[in-house]
């Protein structure tokens, strides 16, 4: 009995899954994968931010490229390759806190600090043909820093800002078909503000998130109940100081607030706060993460989680995400999943339902990459069956993998839980031996594809 347990143990069929509903119902079914090529950009690209057009469904990337002398350049995913939108490098001069959104016709709209005018607020969008003044360039008073784009429900783009001619006071501006006027007055913040992240709720109310001069900087949100920025909740609502605020709206129209919190150990952990209608509460524990964060940013799931990625410091300055069960946060993944330092990581999710993160690759060259959380098993059922068995599992330095019939130009490839593809190799025979040995201890999927056919499975190296 006990041999036969082991053989039982020991030999692992590799079979189609398409037919199978539980096929992914564990995490070790999903991976970070790369969106296309990792450092698509091919250059130093540096304020990134992602967002899908509406109409098409597809990623799009801001940025400020290097390659193009620090102009701003968008890129989409074409579902096979990153290609630039219109020209690259296509603002007048350099800019900076470039931020992405499309209008509800997918006309995708970047706003920037247009360092060709004297650091002004510019914004322009891509008519299909090239991109174009949205407006005035450089249309804001004075320099704008931490320039942040939305559309209201009615198609207006609004951009908030970080207003030097009022001293750093906040502002908002609007086009409204002809000019950019002031959303109520300008420089309307009771003290100098940090970053801004800009939102508009589901009745139309534009919403203001930052860090405030007012005791240290904590984090402050105001919203513009005309004709007046009121505060939503206290100003300087969290503990202590707050950088790098993000703003987004939960499924029943709340706003929530991620930053990094200096906390009282002056760990600048993640941090996610909500206004409950009465006052700012956290969401789960304050500080949740492992260690220090930088470039948080804050998305909801399709199923309403609240879901955060950052530079995670506690893993070398890796891109982590996490999400909020209900309970408590959760990663995403593994924490630390891109291949080196990752910043200006930047959140958001396919109409489809899945997690993208872009942020600048020091893994490669600091160049612009995106990586998505998505099943393994993705485009399995398109193809029809194919049986192997895979054996030894556990395995320590080969595994084999075997056919009960001929086969012929089956390319097998081993990737890990990152979705980082390590091993490949072209089986001919009905039986073949790949050599394991380098792989480091742990969990390891392995993909076979034929002309009309695939197999999954995996195995465990010790």
């Amino acid at each position: 009995m006990k041999k036969l347990i082991c053989i039982v143990l020991f030999l692992s069929p590799l079979f189609l899954y398409a037919q199978e509903p539980w096929h992914k119902s564990s995490p070790l079914d999903y991976a970070w994968k790369y969106v296309g090529n990792a450092g698509f950009s091919g250059n130093w690209a540096n304020f990134i931010n992602i967002a899908f057009n509406p109409a098409d469904g597809q990623p799009y990337v801001a940025f400020q490229d290097k390659a193009n002398s620090k102009k701003a350049t968008v890129m989409k995913f074409d579902g096979t390759n990153w290609v630039y939108v219109g020209n690259a490098g296509f603002s007048s001069g350099v800019v900076e806190y470039t931020s992405l959104a499309f209008s509800a016709s997918g006309e995708p709209y970047v706003a920037y600090k247009d360092n060709g005018i004297t650091g002004k607020a510019t914004v322009m969008k891509f008519d299909g043909t090239n991109w174009v003044d949205v407006g005035t360039e450089g249309f804001s008073a004075a320099g704008a820093l931490g320039t942040s784009l939305a559309f209201s429900p009615s198609g207006e783009p609004y951009v908030g800002y970080c207003d030097e001619y009022f001293g750093d006071l906040a502002t908002v501006m609007k086009f409204d078909g002809t000019n950019w006027v002031n959303v109520g007055s300008a420089g309307f913040t009771s003290h100098q503000v940090g970053f801004t992240s800009l939102a508009i709720s589901p009745a139309g109310q534009p919403y203001l998130a930052f860090s405030s001069g007012y005791a240290y900087y904590p984090a402050s949100v105001m919203k513009f109940n005309s004709p007046n920025w009121v505060y939503v909740g206290n100003e300087g609502f969290s503990s202590h100081i707050a950088s790098g605020t993000s703003l987004a709206f939960g499924p029943s129209g709340e706003p929530y607030v991620a930053f990094s919190d200096r906390g009282i150990d002056y760990s600048y952990k993640a941090t996610v706060m909500k206004f409950d209608g009465t006052n700012w509460v956290y969401v789960g524990n304050e500080g949740f993460s492992a260690g220090a964060v930088g470039f948080t940013s804050l998305a909801f799931s399709a199923s309403g989680e609240p879901c955060v990625a950052y530079q995670d410091n506690g893993n070398s300055y890796k891109a982590t995400v996490m999400k909020f069960n209900g309970t408590s946060w959760v990663n995403i993944g593994i924490a630390g999943f891109s291949k080196g330092r990752a910043d200006f990581t930047s959140l958001a999710f396919s109409p489809s339902g899945e997690p993208y993160v872009a942020y600048m690759d020091y893994g490669n060259d600091t160049a612009a990459t995106v990586l998505k959380y998505d099943s393994v098993y993705v485009g399995i059922n398109k193809q029809q069956e194919m049986k192997f068995v895979l054996y030894p599992d556990p395995a320590t330095d080969k595994i084999t993998v075997e056919s009960p019939k001929e086969v012929k130009g089956i390319n097998l490839e081993i990737v890990n839980i990152a979705g980082q593809q390590l091993i490949t190799h072209q089986i001919t025979e009905s039986k073949t031996q790949i050599d394991i040995s380098a792989l480091p201890s742990g969990v390891y999927f392995v993909r076979l594809t034929g002309d009309k056919a695939v197999a999954m499975g995996k195995f465990v190296k010790y």
